[in-house]
């Protein structure tokens, strides 16, 4: 099933979900750093980069809404699509939590703000095995004629003209 929103001839919501899950994840690693060397500098990098996370994440998500409406109703990959979708929605709450809890004072972060970031990276990384699950296994996003043979997608050939065997 093909993405219905593209650029460049890619579906949007798989070129966006880099800059959430990048900025999210190095925004726990930054905040595991501050607790391991007691240099809270690193909650402050953190802080930003959450709020970065954060916009990325509900602009990936438009996208994703719509390549989601898209799939066919009574499928694995729509039920595997909602549970992706709503546990991110989820893992960006967790974040806009933390994200709040630090607003005051980014170098002190309280135990719950950390709390929250931990959970939020961990359920991520179960959302992205589903968004993984979505394409690898169920063929959501992925052009229709996709081979190892196709032609570029800036070309105005036809993906879906399989080359002769």
């Amino acid at each position: 099933m093909e993405s219905r929103a593209k650029f460049l001839g890619h579906p949007i919501h798989q070129q966006l979900i880099a800059f959430p899950l990048g900025l999210l994840g190095m925004a726990v690693i930054f905040d595991i750093i501050a607790l391991a060397t007691k240099n809270m500098k690193w909650t402050d990098i953190a802080f930003y980069m959450i709020g970065a996370g954060i916009v990325t994440g509900l602009l990936a998500a438009v996208f994703g809404l719509v390549d989601w409406m898209a799939i066919p109703s009574n499928t694995r990959a729509k039920r595997i699509g909602a549970m992706h979708g709503i546990g991110n929605v989820i893992v960006v709450l967790l974040f806009v939590g933390s994200f709040y809890l630090r607003w005051a004072d980014p170098i002190n972060v309280p135990m719950v703000g950390y709390v929250a970031s931990f959970a939020g990276l961990c359920l991520a990384l179960i959302t992205g095995w589903l968004g993984g699950e979505l394409v690898d296994r169920l063929g959501v996003g992925v052009d229709t004629g996709a081979h190892l043979d196709a032609p570029s997608s800036l070309t105005t050939d036809n993906v879906r003209q399989r080359p002769a065997a």
